[in-house]
């Protein structure tokens, strides 16, 4: 696990770059990111909204084929106890940035992958 990227995934990097595209200005590395309550990937201060791009897998997106737990567990990991502390603590942080104020936007992996246009657009949407 220790190869896991926790930020510039290429999911990350291509809804940067979907939005820099469209106009939209944000900060990826400043000092809001980092004290936000879960450090959200993208954060576009203007807007007072942040945006959240989770792998399927982690993340357990409801109903994508990717969000599988492994049926082996050669690694002795407890996939279920892991994945559910990941959920709970997705939940526990949009919680949280909500009572501060902050409009919460969540881009799943998968999403980027099959239908980009229709990720850009959700979040103009929503930015709206």
């Amino acid at each position: 696990m220790s190869r896991i990227r926790g930020k510039d995934t290429k999911p990350e990097l291509a809804v940067r770059s979907m939005l820099h595209q469209a106009g939209y200005r944000f900060t990826v590395n400043g000092p809001l990111n980092k004290n936000l309550p879960g450090k959200p990937d993208i954060v576009l201060p203007r807007y007072r909204t942040v945006v959240f791009v989770h792998g399927c897998f982690w993340h357990q997106h409801p109903g994508c084929k990717a969000a599988r737990i492994p049926k082996s567990s050669s690694t002795g990991v407890d996939w279920e106890a892991k994945l559910a502390r990941n959920v709970e603590r997705d939940r526990r942080n949009e919680r949280e940035l909500r009572k501060l104020g902050w409009q919460v936007v969540t881009v799943w992996e998968c999403q980027v992958r099959e239908n980009p246009e229709q990720v850009i657009s959700n979040v103009s949407r929503e930015l709206e």
